[in-house]
């Protein structure tokens, strides 16, 4: 070998959940691992994520006491755009990869009280919720590879670690106790944080940053700026074989095979024109998201599926970047109408139905949020705190707008003045009754979640009637693409006729979702990314490198994993 070239059992490209834990696991399988990473930091968009991971039947749930059918309910959801197999083998090993993660790392997880599975009312859904997230995670257990953490979506203030729980109390500003509560511990741990010089990280900055700490512990290198320029095939004749990765002058040998985990294409101008007629501007994705990996799978002949999905949420087009919305949505006291003044949707539906909705022929673009000042003088918007005034270049940019009637709001944002003030007035009548009898907002549990316990009939319904009214402008904006290269249950990537190519793994959104074209839970994204992550290690780990080599490669099935 040359100085430029060096060798491993498996080469990952991509440093996110998925990367991370595959590459713990082959570490702790015997295997030599190393992580390629293109960007200068690591991470990825776990770094910027909620942290929640989706994995039903774990032991935080298990000490919780939530139990479900998540066969049915994924089966459900999923549809038949995820085969059973790959469905079975996420449930199957979900469990045991949270109890991998949480002894091999600093990481603590713990339930996520209330916030249900997407469609709770589904066969073997759960209103209670079976997602879990990160304990706030001391930063000092990361160490020296802190400053190199991926930063967050959106830094809290002081550097306060707020927890997903948390979160859905600070949404209710100052409307319910709790939320005043949460805001004032919050504020009371910030301080004592600064005063002792102790940082705390919390969401995906934790799952991130804990991994990290797990792969130096393991002796697992993380080589940033180090950017996949090209896979390496064996030698010869026989079956296509990957072997290894290129990075500019670098050579990667992989005697066992490569994982592909650089995420999705969110950042790829022309794949998502090419897929799903729209741009990159309103994604909140990792920058290094460009569908590297898809692009090089397919180059071998990968089957492809699902390239027309994203996790899609309605977002705001904030000048400093888009703004994906969660709980703005399901608060009392705003509605969602297209360029005709009608509503579309039920508001507080997931985020990737709501977006489905936007983006159906039925719908004509652009919508907007339209909301009251009593909306405004209780919940938290997009950051800023009840009562506070929004930034002048939100107006100035044209994504927010005031009025003091709904009329001239209408004439402000280009909506006909009779079917926009007609739909307010029908929404009202909802709203005191309690009942929304177009879209029937609020009925869910997962609706109610981000709802105002203290509005009654109905959390998630109020009225507008208070003067000012806004307007924000809502864009179809995402998590990240999740379409990708077709795997198998053990994450092999697949040619169109099944049979995969040898040495070649996918994970994460770099790989077709195993949530097909829905979403089930909060970390429906991170929960399955980790897992076939993992299961793609255990994969390599059975392989018989002999065999391998020779193009014939054999492995366990990954239920007989003690």
């Amino acid at each position: 070998m040359t100085v430029a070239e060096e060798e491993y059992d498996v080469v990952v490209v991509g440093s996110g959940g998925a990367g991370m834990v595959a590459a713990l696991a082959a570490a702790h399988h015997g295997l030599s691992a190393v992580v390629l990473e293109k960007a200068a930091t690591y991470g990825g968009s776990t770094a910027r994520s909620g942290g929640g991971l989706w994995m039903p039947g774990n032991e935080v749930l298990a000490r919780a006491g939530i139990t479900g059918d998540a066969t049915s309910y994924l089966a459900h959801v999923a549809g038949p755009d995820a085969t059973a197999a790959r469905q079975n083998a996420f449930l199957s090993a979900g469990p045991g990869v949270l109890a991998f993660v949480s002894a091999h790392t600093p990481l603590e997880f713990a339930w996520v009280p209330g916030y249900a599975d997407y469609y709770p009312e589904a066969p073997g859904g759960v209103a209670a919720g079976r997602s879990v997230e990160p304990k706030p995670l001391d930063a000092r257990l990361v160490g020296a590879d802190l400053d190199r953490l991926a930063p967050p979506y959106q830094a809290a203030p002081d550097g306060i670690a707020v927890t997903q729980v948390d979160y859905r109390w600070l949404s209710l500003g100052t409307r319910h106790p709790r939320a005043v509560l949460t805001a004032a511990k919050l504020a009371g741990r910030g301080l004592a944080a600064r005063l002792l010089g102790r940082r705390r990280l919390a969401l995906g900055q934790a799952l991130a940053g804990g991994l990290r700490a797990g792969l130096r512990t393991a002796g697992v290198p993380v080589l940033l700026d180090t950017p996949m320029t090209d896979l390496i095939l064996a030698d010869g004749d026989g079956p296509v074989r990957v072997v290894g990765v290129r990075s500019g002058e670098r050579t990667f040998r992989a005697r066992r095979g490569v994982l592909l985990a650089s995420g999705g294409f969110e950042h790829n101008e022309a794949m998502r024109r090419k897929y799903q007629d729209i741009g990159t501007e309103w994604t909140v994705g990792a920058a290094g998201n460009t569908g590297d990996g898809i692009e090089a799978g397919a180059q071998l002949g990968a089957a492809l599926d699902l390239m027309d999905e994203a996790w899609w949420g309605p977002s705001i087009p904030l000048t400093g970047g888009p703004y994906f919305c969660l709980a703005e949505r399901n608060q009392p006291g705003c509605l969602l109408v297209d360029s005709t003044g009608k509503r579309f949707v039920n508001e507080s539906a997931p985020y990737v139905d709501a977006v489905h909705a936007m983006l159906s022929p039925e719908v004509t673009l652009p919508a907007w949020l339209i909301a009251d000042q009593t909306y405004r003088d209780r919940y938290l918007f997009a950051g800023r705190g009840p009562r506070a005034p929004l930034p002048r270049r939100w107006f100035a940019a044209g994504v927010a707008h005031r009025a003091g009637s709904l009329d001239d709001l209408a004439a402000a944002i280009g909506v006909p003045a009779g079917a926009l003030g007609e739909t307010v007035r029908r929404f009202n009548g909802f709203a005191a009754a309690g009942l929304d009898e177009d879209f029937r907002r609020g009925d869910s549990a997962y609706d109610r979640y981000y709802g105002d316990p203290r509005q009654r009939p109905n959390p998630c319904l109020g009225a507008l009637a208070k003067p000012p009214f806004y307007a924000f402008r809502m864009v179809p904006g995402d998590l990240g693409t999740k379409g990708g290269l077709r795997t198998d249950e053990r994450a092999r990537v697949l040619r169109p006729d099944g049979t995969p190519i040898l040495g070649l793994y996918a994970a994460g959104n770099t790989s077709a979702a195993v949530m097909g074209r829905s979403y089930a839970g909060a970390g429906a994204t991170l929960g399955p990314a980790i897992t076939f992550g993992y299961l793609a290690a255990l994969d390599l780990a059975a392989l018989d490198p002999a065999a391998s080599a020779a193009g014939k490669p054999t492995s366990l099935d990954p239920a007989e994993e003690g």
